[in-house]
This record gives structure tokens, sequence and C-alpha cells, in this order.
């Protein structure tokens, strides 16, 4: 990441947090070690699986966290923090420890991504911003990711910056989508910061400032030759545009000895506007033109237009991508799973609901993702106790998520744990890589999925389930909360 100043995040928190700070230092319980998992409960969009993704952010945080003399200030012109907590608010620094699934991990439901062990105050002030950093980043690589899939190898820019919801909202769900598959960005930011690739074509302002469009479209390939795409449909795709776009190659383009060239298709009949614009460039010996797509597409238009047999061979993606439209919402919590006694005893606690889907997974847990022997796909997670570890010899018995009062056993297996160190008593153990090694690290993790699994429509309910020494507790906690 470039080495740029950034905004003081501290005080980004929900302020309840500091005010539970302050209750928790009033009440001796600042101390206390408590363990938090953050989760999710839903797959946007009704998809199979979510792709992690804001980890970077997250560590980037922890490590500049504190509070400023003009924080203090703040604080106490609120009237109702202690001045011993503000004094202890001085010297605040992170010294916990935190696990978590590298970003570009494909995710399930109910199981933690991360996993917070630290003192009271400290392991409940980092709530807000660890979920709205995991949780938008999240959601926009899940998006992506979607997105990119449907265009069946075809490559996705993302073109949403102008659309997104601030200047965070650009940048950082930019970076998410170049992790989740999207070949390049149109935010500059997000590659000067990132290394998102940036690129970009020309507006209609561009061939509206010329006399005529053949002039845009000739002073443009003069100037960059090398990377010519060209906007047809200012005035008429058919009758203008790409004929204007033809004879601005030939002129300028193919006596340079130069065949890569594209244009680009922002309205109208996709599908029948780049068969035709097909046929013309085709024709015209400009058979190594591409033909670029965009205009508020998602993963179904795109899915579309190929079955359709558009002839389009990239797509740019603005609204419907950075802000995921048809679910805007990722959903991520974050909740106490137990705390420690005086003697350092893991002490499990569970929240409990009317609503089954809201009860609390409890305890101290590593999570294992299992890989079936023969053809290495990935078909369960499994959550257990913090101390257990998974035997490969053994045969297993997993609920079946389509019917959970049915058992089924696995044989012929291999156990990855997922969670890895990140923090420990304060200090960063993670070493960060690169976005391109977490882009490729994202799409091997997929390809281990079954297809199944990736379907847009009905996927199929990949398998996460608990030990038995783990069902046992929170059965245990459950009888004894009644």
């Amino acid at each position: 990441m470039c080495a740029k100043q950034q905004m003081n995040y501290t005080l980004l928190c929900d302020f309840y947090e500091l005010t539970m700070g302050n209750g928790y230092w009033k009440t001796g319980c600042a101390d206390q070690i408590c363990y938090f998992d953050v989760f999710f409960r839903n797959v946007p969009d009704g998809g199979g699986f979510a792709i992690a993704a804001g980890l970077e952010q997250v560590i980037r945080y922890i490590e500049a966290l504190s509070f400023d003399e003009e924080d203090i200030v703040y604080l106490r012109s609120k009237g109702v923090f202690s001045g011993e907590f503000l004094e202890y608010l001085r010297t605040f620094r992170f010294t916990g420890d935190i696990w978590a699934m590298p970003e570009g991990t494909p995710i399930f439901p109910g199981e933690p991504i991360l996993t917070v062990r630290a003192p009271a105050i400290e392991a409940q002030f980092i709530e807000t911003f660890l979920l709205l950093s995991l949780n938008h980043q999240s959601l926009i690589a899940t998006k992506s990711n979607r997105i990119v899939r449907a265009a069946a190898g075809r490559p996705v820019s993302e073109f949403g910056s102008r659309r997104a919801q601030g200047a965070d909202g650009a940048v950082l769900g930019a970076r998410a989508s170049y992790i989740a598959g999207c070949a390049g960005t149109a935010c500059t930011l997000a590659d000067e910061l990132y290394g998102a690739p940036a690129g970009g074509t020309m507006a209609h302002s561009w061939v509206q400032m010329f006399p005529d469009e053949y002039t845009a479209f000739k002073t443009y390939c003069e100037l960059y030759p090398t990377s010519a795409t060209l906007l047809v449909d200012t005035y008429n795709v058919l009758k203008s545009g790409v004929p204007n776009a033809i004879r601005a190659f030939q002129e300028v383009l193919l006596p340079k000895g130069i065949t890569h060239c594209a244009i680009r298709l922002d309205s109208g009949d996709l599908t029948y506007l780049s068969r035709q614009a097909r046929r013309m460039l085709d024709a015209a010996g400009l058979t190594e033109c591409k033909i670029v797509a965009s205009n508020a597409l998602d993963e179904y238009i795109i899915r579309d237009l190929i079955l359709q047999g558009a002839k389009i061979d990239s797509f740019g993606v603005g609204e419907r991508l950075i802000t995921s439209k048809s679910e805007p919402v990722f959903g991520g919590v974050y909740k106490l799973a137990a705390v420690e006694d005086s003697e350092g005893r893991i002490i499990p606690k569970i929240k409990i609901s009317e609503n089954p889907a809201k009860i609390t997974n409890p305890h101290f847990k590593k999570v294992y993702r299992l890989f079936e022997k023969g053809t290495g796909k990935a078909f369960a997670d499994l959550l257990t106790l913090h101390d257990e570890t998974v035997d490969e010899t053994q045969p297993l018995e997993l609920f079946d998520p389509d019917a959970t009062w049915k058992r089924q056993t696995f044989t012929g297996f291999t156990a990855k744990e997922l969670l890895v160190p990140i923090f420990q008593g304060g200090r960063l153990v993670y070493q960060v890589p690169p976005i391109t090694a977490v882009r490729a690290y994202c799409a091997a993790q997929i390809d281990l999925l079954w297809d199944e699994v990736k379907r847009f429509e009905n996927p199929h309910n990949y398998y996460v389930d608990l030990s038995q020494a783990l069902w046992d507790v929170k059965q245990s906690l459950l009888k004894g909360r009644k």
C-alpha cells in the first residue's frame, strides 16, 4: 500500500462501545479476557458462498489505534466518562490476539471468519471498525465474483466510483472487486494505494468536444495508439459510431502495425449491436478489435447476453457491483463467545433467541475445511473447540444441511485449519500478502468448491457443522438457560 497519510479512525465506532468501556472500567471488568467471533448469517443474493475481504484494513486500523488529545477533549465534553477512564485512553493500545481467515477465502454462514481474544474494553471497542471493514469488502468481493463468474472468462472491469457510497466505498470497493477476480478498475486511487490496475476509455463528452465523431476518434487514436478504445454510441452506433471507429483504426493504427484496439457499447440492445458491430469490424479486417460493453450490468444481464450470442469480449460494471445493488448489506455480526476466569479457564457464553438462526455458537473455536482426497474438492467446514484436532484417519459424521435430522458419514478426507494468527499480544505476526497474491489465492480456493455450490440459483447447501464436543457444550448451555 502507498505510504499516504490516513485519517485517524479511532473514533469511528458506535458511541456505546465507549460507554460500555467506561462501565467496564468503573466496575472492574476492564481486564476481563473475552473472546468475540465475527460471522455472518446469510449469503447475499441467495448464493452458495461469500468471500472474505477487508482484513488488511482491519490490520492497519489495529496498528494505528490510539486516542490523541483532540479525541480526549471531545470525549470529556460529552460529560459521561470518568476522568480515570479518559486518562486510561491516553495510552490505549490493542494488546490482544486476533485470528482470521485470509482474504479471498470462501466463507459460509455461521462460522467465525475472525476471532478476537483481548481485555474487555479492547475487544469491545474494535467491534464497529472490524464489522464495517469486513462487511463492506466481503459484500463487494462476493458480488464481484458472481459477476466475474457470469462473464465466463471474459474480463470484467469495475466502473463504479461515481455511484459508490462515498470515497472509501469507491476505493475499497475497487480493491475488493480486484481480489474477487475483476481484471481492473476505473478508480485511479485504488491502483495507487492498493495495486488494483486502473484503466479506462473515454466519455461521451470527449466525442462531443470535437467538430465531428471521426475527428474525436482519430485524435484519440493518435494520442493513445496502443490503448485505443472508442466509445461508439454517442450519436448512432451502426450508422456513424462503428464506421467512424473503423476509419480511425484503418487510417491511424494499421499503418503503424497496430491491430489491437477496441470499441465500447454503453447503451441500446447490446446483443444486437455487438453482433452487428462484430460483422462490420470483421468485414473491415479488424478481427482483433475487441468489443467492450457497459451500461447497468450485473451477473444476470451478463449471463443472458452471453446466452443470446452477444459478441462481447469484456464488460465494464459500475453501480450494481460497487453498491451490490441487489442486496447491499452483508450482515456480519460480532458476538461474545467466551470469557476467561481468574485462573485462565475458558468459560463459554451463548446468546439465545426466539429465532434459532440467531442462537450463537459458544466457546473459543477452530474452523477446519474438509477436502475429499480423490477430487481435492471442499465438501464441509467443521467448527471445533480450540483444543480439538480432526483425525483424518477416522470416519466423520456431519449433519446434512438439507435435512438436519440426518447425519452422513465421511471418510477419505484431509482437514485444513482456516483461522490463522494475525495479532499475538498486540503484535502483528501475519505477513500481509500483496493484492496479486490475494487475488490468485481467491481464485484457487473458489476452484476447490463444487460447481453445485457456485450456482446462482438454488445452490447446494454446503456443510457447516459442529464437532460433537462443541455440540455438547452448546446443548448444555441451551438447557441451562431454559
